[in-house]
């Protein structure tokens, strides 16, 4: 008996554990665990993109560099797909249906090889977005990074692309009397603008193309009805004044983004493209549709950040 009352009496003042009583949330905080995947802050979120800046950049050079790698003609490819689009664009719409009027016809082919690399630049960019994420779950799933990552890298990809595009455009600008100016500065800043708003819509169409794989295959069809609407291959105001259209028509042609951006880089390069052709407030404009698409973009993808690669 004595014995069993000394083993209880022992087992009585034994002290508690230190985490006993403690919920499974309150125990994870104590010990500094934290969920898996979870979504940090936007201002977290923004430093973990910065961190891998460097990650970001040699991605998209590897993308880039890859791209054409089992081609025979390699990185041509790069400049010979514009420039081949441009070449059917103006025999169809140069020559066969006349789309030239309101532009004069020394400045046409300059005008169109300009749409057709900007508006690329800009397709090309949602196009990636699209698979962003559901194209590289390999990866998402490998390791532990901010998401945001890949559209962004797809996006500045196409900047690089259309870069080394710009060696062929100058020689056209060049061929066709626009010389180098002080207006060709313009460039930097508008490709800035366009850049980020590209971005915002490759992180858009991420996070839709995520859960969405089949949104892959309509986006072809959506982007070239954008181009169309976006004057490309022709003066928007040229075009519709024949047509018995009220004015807010061309006005909302002429203010969609990707006319925009086409607009300031053709003004930019261009001798004899002069602001008779642009909208009002066009800057106003460029840089509204680069700060409305980017903030959105950014902030609608981190929103699913958690979800990525699952499921």
């Amino acid at each position: 008996m004595s014995e069993t009352t000394h083993d209880a009496m022992v087992a009585m003042s034994a002290p508690a554990a230190p985490d006993e009583g403690l919920t499974a949330s309150e125990l994870a905080a104590k010990h500094g665990l934290t969920v898996s995947g979870a979504r940090p802050t936007l201002i977290e979120y923004v430093r973990q993109l910065w961190d891998r800046r460097h990650f970001i950049l040699a991605f998209s050079r590897a993308k880039l560099t890859a791209q054409y790698s089992q081609a025979k003609l390699g990185q041509l490819w790069q400049v010979a797909t514009p420039l081949l689009n441009a070449a059917v664009y103006f025999f169809i719409f140069g020559l066969l249906l006349n789309a030239r009027r309101g532009i004069p016809h020394e400045i046409y082919v300059p005008f169109l090889v300009t749409g057709v690399f900007v508006f690329t630049f800009t397709q090309s960019s949602v196009l990636a977005g699209v698979r962003a994420i559901s194209g590289n779950l390999g990866l998402v799933r490998a390791l532990h990074f901010p998401r945001a990552s890949l559209p962004i890298s797809f996006a500045l990809q196409q900047l690089q692309q259309l870069l080394y595009s710009m060696v062929v455009l100058v020689v056209i600008m060049l061929a066709f009397g626009s010389f180098p100016d002080l207006s060709w500065l313009l460039l930097v800043p508008a490709l800035i603008l366009q850049f980020v708003f590209n971005s915002g819509l490759a992180l858009i169409f991420a996070r839709m193309g995520s859960k969405t794989p089949d949104l892959a295959q309509l986006m072809p069809f959506l982007l070239r009805t954008w181009m169309y609407a976006s004057g490309v291959m022709f003066s928007i105001p040229a075009m519709l004044a024949e047509k018995d259209l009220p004015a807010w028509v061309t006005d909302i042609l002429q203010w969609n983004p990707a006319a925009i951006y086409m607009d300031l880089i053709r003004f930019a390069l261009i001798d004899g493209y002069g602001s008779a052709y642009l909208p009002d407030h066009v800057w106003a404009f460029a840089v509204g549709w680069a700060l409305l698409a980017g903030v959105v973009g950014f902030v609608y993808f981190w929103k699913a950040e958690e979800r990525y690669g699952r499921g």
